[in-house]
């Protein structure tokens, strides 16, 4: 899809601005085969447009074996390109006179470009597609095995840029690590909500018909007297929170409320338009303007 290729470009645009206008001007590092051509470039001068271009080159063409089709044809893209940014902008940057400054913001790049380029189904190669041969060959365990050669190449810079600035690198790779996972999941943090309420079937009824999101009734045993209790579970984006509450007050002002963050929900009420009650909306404000009318019907639910 275009919109993939997209997402591949910007990525590697924003993680090539990353090496090149704060990581090198700035005595950092990184993980991965970025990290080795920085080593390099700090140690010994080489250029890491180069070193990144081989390096990635000779790792695709030895495991291209064990890599998906899809994912050998988009890195046929991301090595080149990102190899190209990098000699377009290598030397554009400053050095920053705060190096915890130069490491948030070698971090929030790096961690957009990853998430960006995660979000096309690419990767930089290097040390994942050695971590993939790996656990081909030996069984060894994928997501570990590429954080440990990540970590080796991260560690090894004590001897280049010395201990301090490894650390800033490490909390580089740390703010970088934050940055991914929003973009791979959104900003929105979404909450799962658990209602204990002797009125079940009106609360419930009430947050389908205001919000439009599913709800399931649990049943339960209270295991003070063994008596049958029941909690109504509901998921909702996080913007919803407030608006469910009120609703929740209107039908029964002593129902106990416990919320949970959770990282990812998907389907369901979460599906634009997935039952007759589900609304959707033009813009976010409309959203917004129409769950503080719902919210704000005193006496919508009065008589059930």
């Amino acid at each position: 899809m275009l919109k993939n290729y997209v997402f591949l470009v910007t990525g590697i645009l924003f993680f090539s601005l990353s090496v090149t206008l704060f990581a090198m001007p700035n005595n950092l590092a990184e993980g991965g085969v970025p990290g080795l051509a920085l080593l390099l470039y700090h140690g010994f001068g080489l250029s890491p447009a180069l070193v990144t271009l081989v390096a990635n080159g000779v790792t695709l063409l030895i495991g291209y074996r064990y890599l998906p089709r899809d994912m050998i044809i988009k890195s046929l893209v991301t090595i080149p390109l990102f190899s190209l940014f990098i000699y377009i902008f290598e030397g554009t940057g400053q050095s920053i006179p705060d190096p915890m400054l130069a490491a948030l913001f070698t971090g929030l790049f790096s961690g957009i470009g990853f998430g960006f380029i995660f979000r096309s189904g690419s990767t930089t190669g290097g040390t994942s597609t050695i971590a993939r041969m790996l656990n081909y060959k030996f069984g060894w365990e994928l997501t570990g095995t590429n954080f440990v050669l990540d970590a080796l190449i991260v560690l090894s810079g004590v001897f280049i840029i010395g201990p301090l600035m490894t650390m800033y690198t490490v909390l580089a790779l740390f703010v970088g690590k934050k940055v991914t996972d929003y973009v791979l999941e959104g900003f929105e943090s979404k909450k799962v909500v658990h209602i204990f309420t002797p009125k079940t079937v009106e609360v419930a009824e009430a947050i389908r018909t205001s919000l439009g999101s599913h709800t399931t009734i649990l049943k339960g045993t209270n295991d003070h007297d063994n008596s049958e209790e029941n909690l109504i579970y509901v998921a909702i984006p996080k913007q919803r929170l407030f608006y469910l509450k009120k609703i929740v007050r209107q039908v029964d002002e002593n129902a106990f409320t416990v919320v949970h963050t959770v990282k990812d929900v998907s389907g369901g009420s979460f599906n634009e338009a997935h039952d007759p009650s589900q609304k959707t909306f033009r813009t976010e404000q409309k959203e917004q303007r129409y769950y503080e009318k719902q919210a704000g019907r005193t006496n919508v639910f009065k008589g059930r």
